[in-house]
């Protein structure tokens, strides 16, 4: 099946018990009869708490990261754990982006049964049965491109036995570390030659290129993720000089909150005897959020080039108002990410109209409640809608599997279906 027909088959899941906040009436609808309905979500049978994308902003954000990479020379692979949601991923593709970055064999499996014929796994891969089923896909589809870190001698080794016999070199890039008490990669660039040498003694992969994730550098501020940016391009200059690359030469980094720095560092990239992929990872842009991306996103240190807009909101409803100085809404840990920010208390709707939620704060979150500290005097009655803005887009989709699309006036427009 293609991936095109297997998105298509996406519409024809039926809605069932399984989709939180979708109508209750709409049980046995396909997806497909339900989004021709175009319900509202405010007055088309939606059950809170029900988590929305906004159709206007999520176009934005697209067009807008579309037109960055673009401008910069950037291919662009965005980060899909942010998501898990193939309609997305092509979404992005169409919008530009060379293919989709993933982290775990799973997500992986998501992407190729979905049709994505290029993907980045930001990680080192040692799973010897996920190993074996990338050399059969691989094997079977001539036009699959596959890229995975390495960061370990040890990990080649591993690596190299499991593909023991396979037809087709896996291509790899060494990680670079962002430095000392960060996350994976290799601390020097002396062990980033040894495993360099590690992979030329196997005929199982191939080394093409060098990358690792800006967003660890240690107290990470301009000066010092450009530092670690131009140590990964003297790094990939080094090993082009050694003649150990084989073919395009791909010099990847890049999360949501430093890319104008990797935009300014990989420009400065010199000729190098191959064509070079300077790829870009950023994920969380096409949600964006309310909290921590809002703070951290280039775009504040760079408003010339646009800015990107939050398109999560999550709607709950007012169940309890114990005090004049507290209240309590039906979403909770089950609901909103929490792992950086609460969520932010925007609008409160009561009979069709919206108004800013002045004097409202979330101040804890249970598994399914929203505690809410008001000032005194707020107008906030039970049964009020309150929409929350989220932080960290990575951890808010994973809550939904099925995720309404509306436009400004709560028109659903299609429904967005994630696989965690």
């Amino acid at each position: 099946m293609s991936g095109t027909e297997a998105l298509a088959r996406l519409t024809e899941d039926r809605v069932d018990h399984r989709f939180k906040g979708l109508p209750p009436d709409a049980e046995g609808l396909t997806v497909a009869e339900l989004t021709a309905q175009r319900r509202n979500l405010f007055t088309g049978g939606f059950t809170t708490p029900v988590l929305a994308l906004s159709t206007e902003r999520l176009q934005h954000n697209l067009t807008l990261m579309e037109s960055y990479a673009a401008r910069h020379g950037l291919a662009f692979a965005p980060h899909g754990k942010t998501t898990m949601a193939p309609q997305l991923f092509r979404r992005q593709i169409e919008h530009g982006a060379w293919g989709i970055t993933l982290a775990v064999p799973h997500q992986v499996r998501v992407a190729r049964a979905y049709g994505v014929q290029r993907i980045f796994l930001a990680n080192e891969l040692v799973d010897a049965s996920a190993l074996r089923w990338i050399a059969a896909e691989l094997a079977r589809d001539e036009n699959f491109r596959f890229l995975c870190y390495v960061d370990s001698v040890r990990g080649v080794e591993l690596m190299d036995a499991a593909l023991h016999g396979t037809s087709r070199p896996v291509d790899v890039v060494v990680e670079l570390g962002a430095g000392e008490g960060a996350r994976t990669g290799v601390r020097t660039e002396a062990e980033c030659a040894a495993i360099a040498d590690a992979v030329a003694r196997t005929e199982t992969l191939r080394l093409a290129g060098v990358a690792g994730y800006e967003g660890e550098v240690p107290r990470a501020d301009p000066e010092r993720v450009r530092a670690w940016l131009r140590r990964l391009v003297a790094l990939a200059v080094d090993f082009d000089k050694d003649k150990r690359f084989q073919g395009e030469i791909v010099i990847s980094a890049g999360g949501s909150a430093w890319f104008d720095a990797v935009a300014d560092v990989f420009a400065e990239i010199p000729e190098l005897s191959a064509p070079v992929l300077k790829l870009l990872r950023s994920g969380a842009y096409v949600s964006h959020d309310d909290g921590h991306y809002r703070k951290v996103t280039p775009f504040n240190r760079v408003p010339e080039e646009g800015a990107l807009e939050p398109a999560f909101r999550l709607w709950t409803q007012i169940v309890s108002r114990p005090s004049d100085a507290q209240a309590f809404a039906n979403a909770g840990k089950r609901d909103a990410a929490y792992d950086l920010d609460l969520p932010f208390a925007q609008v409160v709707r009561r009979d069709g109209a919206e108004r800013p939620a002045t004097g409202i704060e979330v101040t804890a979150l249970s598994d399914q409640h929203a505690w809410l500290r008001t000032a005194p005097g707020t107008d906030l009655e039970v049964g009020d809608w309150l929409g929350l803005g989220l932080s960290h887009p990575c951890t808010s989709f994973d809550k939904w599997q099925l995720i309404p699309v509306a436009e400004a006036d709560g028109t659903v427009t299609e429904y967005i279906r994630t696989f965690f």
